[in-house]
Parts: C-alpha cells; sequence; structure tokens
C-alpha cells in the first residue's frame, strides 16, 4: 500500500507539545513517511475531511483551556452542525501532555480524543496522557505510546524494502540552508523588518510595536532580596487598546556576552549575513527573520540559546558530533535509560544550551550552520499582567517585573531572560525601544456598577488588580476589595500610597498580610479565614466577583483552601458541598484567576471529611503542624486591629 502523508498537529503554549510534534516528524522521516508538522491555529481545518492519517500533540493550558495557538481550531472542531461523518476517512492519534496536580489534568487532549471519534475517525489507538508529575516527565507515558504508534503505522503503511529505516544516529536533512553572502548589504533589511514604530496594522507576533520605554524604576528596598522594576512604555501612535486583565507580550533579546560566547564555541562570525532557504517546497521561512540576515540578528532575537535544552536536542547533537566520547555521552543523555542523568545535568541546575555547547567544546565547533534552527528553538515571547488602565494613564502602559534571579549548583547565577534583560535597559541613557504587543488575558470584570469584587494579589499578583481598580474607579464602580500580601511593609509593598489615598477617597477597602513583621507568618489566605464573615456576606449574599493572581507555591491552592473553610464556618456547608460552591462559582465565572497561575480545585480528605487544595507539585510533603495535623492555622489579628478594621466596615457601610 502506497504511503500517505502524515500530518502531526500541534497545540502547545510554552513549547513543550512542540517539541513532540517535531519528534514526530524526525521519526517520520526515518521511517520514510511524507511528514507535515504545523500548529493548529495555522492548518486549515476545513482540510481535515481529507487527511488519512493525522496525529494531535495537545497540551492543556491553565485550568482546562485549549493552547493559544488551537483555539480557533478548538471552536470549529466543537461547532454543533458538523456531521458525525465527517471525519470518517481520517484514522488518527492523540498525545496529550498534562500535570496531574492540576484538577483538569489533560482536559484538552481528552475531550478533543471525544469529540474526533464523535466525527467518525478511527483511533489508531488509545490517548497517550504525558504528565509532567511523573518522576521521568512526560517521556515515561511518550516513549512507549510512540513505540506503539509507529508499529500500528508500518503495519498499515510498511517502509518500501529498498529503502529501510534511517538509523537514529544518521542525522536527517536540516530544514533549511544558510547561504553565506560575501559581503554585507547595503540596506539594512533588519532595521526594516517586523517590529515599527509606526505600524500599518494592530501589532501583532509577526509586527510588534517598538515602544519607547519611559520609566525603569526599582519598587523593592535596596535590602529587599529581589529586585522589582515599575516599568512605563509610551504608546503613542501604536494602535493599541487594552482592559483590566489584559496582557502585554515582550519579545527578549539574548545579552550580548552570551552571543559572543555563542559565536565563538561555533566558530560564527556575527556579522556575516546569510540568506535562508528552504530545502522543501511548501515550507515556509520564519517570519520573524529578515532576509538577509546577520548571524548576529539571528543570536541576539531568534535562537533561544539561554533556555534548558530538551532531550531532543541531545538526540541530534549526538547526530552531528564527530567527537567519540563527546557523541557517547549526548547518546546517553539522549536515550530512555538516560533521562535520570539528564535530569539530573540539566534540568535541576537549570544549565542552558549555551553552557551544555560549551561542556561539548569538539561538538560544538562542528555544527553546521545549516542546522542552527533545527537544534535551537526560538526565543518565545513573554507575558506579562497589564498594571494600569487607560483611563488613568492615556497613552502609556505600564507593568511590574519580578527579576527573576537564583542560585544552583552551578557557579553562575541562573537569571530570567526577559525580566533581565528589561531591568538592564536604562531610558535615562538614551533611547530604549521594547517590541511588544498586547492579547486578552484571562481575567475579566463585572460592568455593573454596584457588583463587588474580592481580589487577592499577593506579590507582582497585584499587578492586574491595580489596572482594574483604576478602571472602576475612574467608572465610579463601587465594592472593590484588595487583599495584598508581601514580605515587609517598608520593602515590598508596592504601590502603598496609591493603595492608602484610594482608602482615604472611599474607593477600596484594603487588607495587607506582611508574612515577615511578626513570629509566625502571615499571607492572604490566612486574612481570608479571618475575614470569613465579609468575604461569605460578599460572595453569597451581594454575588460578588472573586479574583486570584500570583505565582507563589502554593499559594493558589491555600486560598481555595481558605475559601471552602469559610463556605463551611460561615454557610454552615458541608466538606462535599463547599467544594461544589466552589466548582460553581468557577464555572459562572465568579471565581476567575490569571490562567497563567492555575488554582487547583479542592478535594476532599476521606479520613478527616476536610476541603484540602492540590497544588502544583502536591506529591511532595506539605508543611504541617508538629505532629503532622493538618495545615498550621492562621494567626489571629490582635484584637485592636479587628475593632479598627470593625469600624472601618461601619462607616463604609453605605459605600459598599
Amino acid at each position: 500500500m502506497p504511503s500517505p502523508g502524515l500530518l502531526v498537529l500541534f497545540g502547545s503554549q510554552t513549547g513543550t507539545a512542540q517539541d513532540v510534534a517535531e519528534r514526530l516528524g524526525r521519526d517520520a522521516r526515518r521511517r520514510r513517511l511524507d511528514c507535515r508538522v504545523q500548529a493548529l491555529d495555522s492548518y486549515s481545518v476545513v482540510n481535515l475531511i481529507n487527511e488519512p492519517l493525522v496525529v494531535f500533540v495537545c497540551a492543556t493550558a491553565g485550568q482546562g483551556e485549549p493552547p493559544d495557538n488551537m483555539k480557533n481550531f478548538w471552536r470549529f472542531i466543537f461547532r454543533k452542525n458538523l456531521p458525525s461523518t465527517s471525519l470518517c476517512q481520517m484514522d488518527f492519534a492523540v498525545l496529550g501532555l498534562g500535570d496531574s496536580s492540576y484538577a483538569k489534568f489533560n482536559f484538552v487532549a481528552k475531550k478533543l480524543y471525544r469529540r474526533l471519534l464523535q466525527l467518525g475517525g478511527s483511533a489508531l489507538l488509545p490517548l497517550c496522557l504525558g504528565d509532567d508529575q511523573h518522576e521521568l516527565g512526560p517521556d515515561a507515558a511518550v516513549d512507549p505510546w510512540l513505540h506503539d504508534l509507529w508499529e500500528k503505522v508500518l503495519w498499515l503503511y510498511p517502509v518500501p524494502p529498498d529503502l529501510g529505516v534511517i538509523p537514529t544516529g544518521v542525522p536527517l536533512p536540516s530544514t533549511f540552508t544558510l547561504h553565506f553572502l560575501l559581503e554585507a548589504p547595503r540596506t539594512c533589511s533588519e532595521e526594516q523588518h517586523g517590529a515599527s514604530t509606526d505600524p500599518q496594522g494592530p501589532p501583532s507576533e509577526w509586527q510588534p510595536f517598538l515602544a519607547p520605554m519611559v520609566t525603569n524604576q526599582r519598587v523593592t528596598g535596596p535590602s529587599h532580596f529581589q529586585d522589582v522594576r515599575l516599568i512605563e512604555f509610551d504608546i503613542t501612535g501604536s494602535g493599541l487598546s487594552f482592559a483590566a486583565g489584559d496582557v502585554v507580550l515582550i519579545q527578549p533579546e539574548n545579552r550580548a556576552s552570551d552571543l559572543g560566547r555563542f559565536c565563538q564555541a561555533l566558530g560564527l562570525d556575527p556579522d556575516q549575513y546569510f540568506t535562508l532557504q528552504p530545502r522543501e517546497p511548501g515550507v515556509p521561512c520564519p517570519a520573524q527573520l529578515p532576509q538577509p540576515c546577520s548571524v548576529r540578528h539571528l543570536v541576539a532575537h531568534y535562537l533561544d540559546i539561554a533556555s534548558v535544552p530538551r532531550r531532543s536536542f541531545f538526540e541530534l547533537l549526538a547526530c552531528l558530533s564527530p567527537h567519540e566520547l563527546e557523541r557517547e555521552k549526548l547518546l546517553q543523555l539522549s536515550s530512555p535509560q538516560g533521562q535520570e542523568e539528564l535530569y539530573s545535568y540539566c534540568n535541576r541546575p537549570r544549565r542552558t544550551i549555551l553552557e551544555v555547547l560549551c561542556d561539548f567544546p569538539h561538538t560544538a565547533g562542528a555544527i553546521p550552520a545549516d542546522y542552527l534552527l533545527d537544534l535551537i528553538p526560538l526565543i518565545r515571547p513573554r507575558a506579562f499582567s497589564i498594571a494600569s488602565s487607560l483611563l488613568a494613564h492615556p497613552l502609556r502602559l505600564q507593568i511590574l517585573v519580578a527579576v527573576v534571579q537564583y542560585q544552583t549548583r552551578l557557579k553562575e547565577p541562573r537569571r530570567g531572560l526577559c525580566s533581565s534583560w528589561l531591568a538592564s535597559l536604562d531610558p535615562g541613557q538614551g533611547p530604549v525601544y521594547v517590541p511588544l504587543w498586547v492579547r486578552p488575558g484571562g481575567l475579566t470584570f463585572p460592568e455593573t456598577p454596584d457588583t463587588p469584587v474580592i481580589m487577592v494579589g499577593p506579590g507582582t499578583g497585584v499587578a492586574p488588580f491595580r489596572a482594574a481598580i483604576q478602571e472602576r474607579v475612574a467608572r465610579d464602580q463601587t465594592g472593590n476589595f484588595l487583599f495584598f500580601g508581601c514580605r515587609w511593609r517598608d520593602q515590598d509593598f508596592y504601590w502603598e500610597a496609591e493603595w492608602l489615598q484610594l482608602e482615604r477617597k472611599g474607593c477600596l477597602m484594603l487588607f495587607t498580610a506582611f508574612s515577615r513583621e511578626q513570629e509566625r507568618k502571615i499571607y492572604v489566605q490566612h486574612r481570608l479565614r479571618e475575614l470569613g464573615p465579609l468575604v461569605w456576606d460578599l460572595l453569597d449574599r451581594q454575588g460578588a466577583y472573586f479574583y486570584l493572581a500570583g505565582n507563589a507555591k502554593c499559594m493558589p491552592a491555600d486560598v481555595s483552601e481558605a475559601l471552602a473553610s469559610v463556605f463551611q464556618e460561615e454557610g454552615g456547608l458541608s466538606g462535599p458541598d463547599a467544594a461544589n460552591y466552589l466548582a460553581r462559582l468557577q464555572r459562572t465565572l465568579r471565581f476567575q484567576r490569571d490562567r497563567r497561575f492555575p488554582v487547583t480545585l479542592c478535594h476532599i480528605c476521606v479520613p478527616c471529611h476536610k476541603v484540602h487544595g492540590l497544588g502544583s507539585g502536591w506529591r511532595s510533603a506539605r508543611t504541617r503542624a508538629p505532629g503532622g495535623g493538618g495545615p498550621q492555622p492562621a494567626q489571629a489579628l490582635p484584637a485592636s486591629i479587628l475593632e479598627s478594621l470593625s469600624n472601618k466596615l461601619w462607616a463604609l457601610r453605605g459605600r459598599f
């Protein structure tokens, strides 16, 4: 039987699903199968009825949502008017990537699998559920599933006997060829390409707006352990429009020192120009790259040399290595048996692609330039909650950025690519332009003037709520309740003066938790428990909306646990009923969270009939009270503070 064309479609939020899809494409080509690999939203879904063999690779984003690059496909495939025989000619397989610590583990893959069956598709084999919580990661499920998939596919479409399977150690042809120019072009295509200070249409990933940076101010105290920046951009003439809850995406670039080390390790001249050409017809060149392009621009703006490499990186690097000892080590790290060693070498210390290449110098120096785009992923944009409202700051866009820097067992500190790059920019030394664009976020706020909102935003999680409060105050919307937490009042209390001024005007009720200012740590979840009567009254009797943002490790689960406790103590609900009440708030969008920091719904603990949260990484023991009991209770507020709070609530009763 002649081989059909295999189509691999992926929905990826962070790049993992794309990496697996590209691995499928390489495996297919080794088996002499024609294969196309595409993001779901870049594929014309109406052509799906003509596809004989399709593999879907899908991640689950947030709390059961499809990734951004498959949302259009998702809406189409679930249209109610699609005939039940639409895909009766299609053999398919679905590979899901998720995290079992979340309530809706692999929800997108499960739902898609059922829908494809409903539309008449034939499943080649059962659904694969990759789990990031497994000690070996998703590969623990993916590896055996792929083995079964290829057995099934090759049984249906055998490899031609005169060709055979291409061995694993033999490199496949590169996707692109780089043709180096003898001299630099007269006009600089890089300055004219992509980002612009005068966009012809709405700014997007393909044409960002080059926003002038106006201010870059550190807002944490000089002795505070973390550098947090309030950064403001001028968006005059950009055409950008946004509302509270939206996010801005920023395209960062590599450090100049890393660029130099990379070019030295690979023997590249950063000032040399090249043109890019695909080897096969129908393969588009990356839209972000100008033609011609310099090596400097490619490395600085496109290749993510500061990321932690995936297993596929080592597979290809082993194929390209001419050095016997280095090749042997690379093969070990890329093998199924070497995954624990790979985790210890790369993932645990967060070793970067650049550092790996420096560890394998003979291999790095022999990498053909044609393979650069196959070997190294592109730099992905970073999303930040917008921390300002256009109603309060016209033609301005503000973000709150925590500069990521931490130490592992490696000598050099680990640094966040985008946050460190932004922190290094100084508009006081001359004009600074940052490529950015805006997209809708995961938070939407009620438009009715008298609907209360409860916002819980510890640390930099408060950023979207500043935008919301500015917007609501400008529209005379009352009932704004903010729970903010940080370590120290005088070190990381973001926008303290602004909040206190709004309190004095009666536009805001602020509740704070300074975790390090007393012997026993106090967090926002403790304040929610202490103010249980107010929280229950707002949610159950006044129809309030509840919002949560922030990336502290256990905070989301602890907050949902605190809420469930309030529902039981103030509402008289049983444990299961409290969990159902919380789930109902989520279904009706009266409980919303920043989807970049998912909240896991509570589960019922059978032995004690209490509600507990399942946070990310729940397999590891959580901090318990001495003796192994439940979570430590909140420290009660001093009587003087409770009395002051009671007086404040009474004085403002007419406003809320």
